[in-house]
């Protein structure tokens, strides 16, 4: 029997069949060499049709669409203020501490012919300037804390102006200790994550500047009042300020864990039992020991120039070196800053007592510094003892690693 040719009737109906069948799938076999090749489903045996199959077209693969790329917040975060703000603030903290600094230095080398030429200083310079003194660090407060800058720092300009012009022993008081609480809660905020213990001194350092800095704006309103009150008075303020602060950045209680709940109980327990210990001496204790301690304190002061505040050494300054050094691994770190008060306040309150100096404050400052400063070295040796990486290596790897991150020191936290 003869095969079929493409003329005959029978291979036409073929050819159209196979030209009116959808195309078949093809088959992929590989090679030895990785290359595909195609052989078509139909019987091998059979000729080719006439008509051409074309191989189907593969539909172009659409290429993937990427997902639109979303911004990611600069580590310094983005509500940083302006620097016309910035520069304004720090404008009426320079003015104000100029007129403080006006009236100190004129105070202090009133003998000097040359100053005694120029006249004595206006009364309304001291004002003046705690005004403007107060105005800026709550200003900065606000920022720092993302409060209302404008709403702060014009309401401490209202109390404080008017505090000025209607006088008054209840008025010049309270500003005094507005100037004081604002002053000693900024100087705590304004620090910034430490990673070495030296880094933690600087923040110290620039704590102890902005504390003495509103010692000079306190005794600028010239307060006529009881120097244990007055400094009572400015410290529980203060606490309560910085607990509500931090309250928010420390997220909360919850988040500080056992030892940090530790930290807290025992930063309150050395608080509590150092003014109690020493309103117990000053009003019931035994006069031969009370006498001895201030002779002691006398003593000192004669020979070195000052006597150091125990609540500074013992709480205040390491509770600052400790709390930095640790806010750089866990935000758990401001509950212990928290407890920075008790240094920033003595140092606000260190001019209202009318028997001290700016010389005797000064050195009382330089002194705790120092003291406390290595308080504050042996606990971050403790606490990397026991949470820290082992050996030399490993805590340099620790401080050149990636740490917690914080805004900048003038950007709100």
């Amino acid at each position: 029997m003869s095969s079929p040719t493409p003329d005959s009737r029978r291979g036409s109906s073929r050819g159209k069949r196979a030209a009116e069948r959808p195309p078949s799938r093809l088959r992929r076999t590989r090679k030895s060499e990785g290359e595909a090749t195609t052989t078509p489903a139909a019987d091998l045996g059979a000729p080719a049709p006439t008509t051409t199959v074309e191989a189907p077209v593969e539909a172009p693969v659409a290429a993937p669409v990427a997902a639109p790329a979303t911004e990611v917040p600069e580590p310094d975060f983005v509500d940083r203020p302006r620097g016309s703000q910035l520069a304004l603030s720090f404008g009426v903290l320079a003015l104000g501490v100029g007129a403080l600094g006006w009236s100190a230095i004129n105070g202090i080398f009133h003998h000097n012919q040359t100053l005694r030429a120029l006249g004595p200083v206006p009364d309304w310079v001291d004002g003046t300037g705690s005004a403007l003194v107060v105005t800026a660090l709550s200003w900065l407060l606000a920022t720092r804390t993302a409060g209302r800058p404008l709403i702060s720092a014009g309401l401490a300009l209202v109390l404080s102006v008017a505090s000025l012009l209607v006088g008054g022993r209840v008025l010049l008081t309270g500003a005094a200790v507005m100037t004081c609480v604002v002053g000693s809660v900024y100087a705590v905020m304004v620090t910034v994550p430490a990673i070495t213990w030296l880094r933690a001194v600087r923040e110290v350092v620039i704590a102890a500047l902005v504390g003495l800095v509103t010692a000079l704006a306190a005794v600028g309103f010239e307060p006529t009042v009881s120097t244990e009150r007055f400094d009572l008075a400015a410290l529980f303020l203060a606490l309560g300020l910085v607990f509500t602060i931090v309250y928010r950045l420390g997220a909360g209680l919850h988040g500080l864990g056992r030892r940090g709940l530790l930290v807290v109980a025992s930063g309150l327990a050395v608080l509590v039992v150092t003014l109690a210990y020493a309103e117990l001496l000053r009003r019931y204790g035994v006069q031969s020991f009370v006498s001895s301690f201030l002779d002691f304190a006398d003593w000192t002061t004669a020979r070195i120039g000052a006597f150091p505040r125990p609540l500074v050494v013992l709480l205040g300054i390491p509770a600052i070196v400790w709390g930095t050094h640790l806010r750089a691994r866990r935000r758990q770190g401001w509950w212990v800053c928290a407890f920075g008060v008790a240094a920033t306040v003595p140092l606000a309150t260190s001019l209202v007592s009318p028997e001290s100096s700016y010389q005797e404050a000064g050195l009382r400052a330089v002194y705790a510094l120092v003291l406390g400063a290595l308080i504050g070295y042996v606990l971050i040796r403790l606490d990397l003892a026991f949470t820290g990486t082992k050996g030399r290596r490993g805590r340099r790897a620790e401080e050149a690693g990636p740490h917690r991150p914080e805004p900048s020191r003038f950007a709100a936290l």
